[in-house]
């Protein structure tokens, strides 16, 4: 339509139409004469206005969604970071615990021994020396180790000390063919020697050919002189096999050991030897037996009804 005179006069008339029929749609309230024809034109546009809602909704959730991804994905970052620290913090928790229940141990051994121990950390396992089963433990000469020093854990002997630096020592573990300590047999006193075969047997000679030994006797360090390298008392092992007795003078016997070599992490150095020797007492005690089953005995009453014999 051209800007003339006439189209400015009929928009003024549409204009105060317009206004006229909101007045009048005012004043009706609920009884508005338009009404009905509100009502016809949301039938009419309903549907339209909800496909275009429909149409731009998605659109607008996009945008929000790409406006607020990268507050989305910081914050999955820091929960992740830290689930990842949480994770090591109770992981290095659950190790510490485990630590400390082995220190108790060895204190605990060492304090029914009288043994005066250094407690040190396995920091590697094998040496330069060529011994094939070595570990090296993070206590030296700083911390007063010296060579030929009894190691013991919270379950008995581990080995004894080779070679001491400032900072660091390596031990030879029992479990080493090389390794050679003397052992007592509990309450008998049945003298011998002890030579590693690995983390699983020792191998036992008894000096006395005829000792009377069977399986699950157990075994100590006898102790060496001026407690170097070996100190009294320390549990050796347990014994699993008593080799058949071949007239020979000693006596042959498999020996499981209390140390699981494989699995150190704490152990004590003895810097200094009890005053008396502990005998047996450093020795775990044994397991209680159980108590035997009761048993009930039902003896069968005569009837009633036999009649007594002359």
């Amino acid at each position: 339509m051209r800007d003339t005179r006439e189209s400015r006069l009929l928009l003024v008339l549409l204009v105060a139409i317009a206004f006229a029929l909101i007045t009048v749609d005012i004043r009706g309230g609920e009884q508005s004469p338009l009404d009905g024809a509100r009502h016809a034109a949301a039938s009419a546009f309903g549907p339209v206005e909800n496909g275009v809602a429909r149409a731009v909704d998605p659109v607008g959730n996009a945008v929000g969604a790409v406006r607020d991804s990268g507050r989305r994905h910081d914050r999955i970052s820091r929960l992740e970071h830290e689930n990842e620290a949480l994770k090591a913090k109770l992981g290095s928790s659950d190790r510490n615990r485990s630590r400390a229940a082995e220190l108790d141990k060895i204190l605990k051994t060492a304090g029914t021994g009288q043994y005066a121990i250094k407690g040190a950390q396995v920091i590697a396992i094998g040496s330069a020396q060529g011994f094939s089963w070595t570990i090296t433990i993070d206590a030296g000469s700083r911390d007063g180790i010296a060579r030929d020093m009894t190691v013991l854990n919270g379950d008995g002997l581990v080995g004894r000390v080779t070679t001491v630096g400032p900072s660091t020592s390596t031990v030879l573990l029992a479990a080493d063919p090389d390794f050679t300590v003397g052992t007592r047999m509990e309450k008998t006193n049945e003298i011998g020697f002890a030579n590693g075969q690995g983390v699983r047997s020792l191998r036992v000679q008894l000096l006395n050919g005829r000792a009377n030994i069977k399986k699950g006797d157990r075994l100590v360090t006898f102790g060496s002189s001026k407690d170097k390298p070996f100190v009294p008392g320390v549990p050796v092992g347990k014994v699993v096999r008593v080799e058949p007795f071949n007239g020979d003078l000693t006596r042959t016997l498999q020996v499981r050991p209390y140390v699981a070599f494989s699995q150190l992490d704490i152990v004590g150095v003895v810097v200094q030897p009890p005053r008396e020797d502990p005998r047996d007492t450093v020795l775990p005690p044994r397991p209680a037996k159980p108590k035997p089953t009761p048993t009930v005995t039902v003896t069968a009453s005569p009837s009633a009804s036999a009649s007594p014999r002359s």
